[in-house]
């Protein structure tokens, strides 16, 4: 399993990365491994806020349906609009081209609360 050495992550499977004055949020590949095939994402809408565990959609796969939710307080800025078409990139490229939402953290310190990549590999028993 790959796992992004910069993000930080959630025990829900869900990486985040900061960018500039903004975060990248999407699953990681443990999830999407999990999952399988995905055929279809829910975003939600650039300019609604969420609370730290507040569900912001859906990732359906061929397997099964999984809620996605916030990992740290925020507004969302982007949804990666390219995953309405070709969901699939979401397996093949998590950490990339398959990033969910672009948001603005309310609380940049609860980013630092998130799992850290080494932990998330012992989280997952992928060392």
């Amino acid at each position: 399993m790959k796992i992004d050495p910069n993000a930080r992550y959630s025990k829900e499977h869900e990486w985040v990365r900061k960018d500039g004055e903004n975060y990248l949020y999407g699953i990681t590949d443990h999830a999407q491994d999990q999952l399988s095939d995905i055929v279809f994402i829910e975003f939600p809408e650039p300019g609604e806020s969420f609370a730290s565990g507040d569900i912001i959609g859906v990732v359906e796969s061929v397997k099964a349906a999984a809620d996605l939710y916030m990992p740290i307080s925020g507004e969302i800025t982007e949804v990666n609009e390219h995953l309405a078409d070709t969901p699939e990139i979401l397996n093949s490229d998590p950490f990339g081209e398959g990033w969910i939402v672009m948001f603005k953290s309310s609380d940049p310190s609860e980013f630092e609360s998130l799992i850290s990549a080494e932990d998330y590999e012992k989280l997952t028993g992928e060392e």
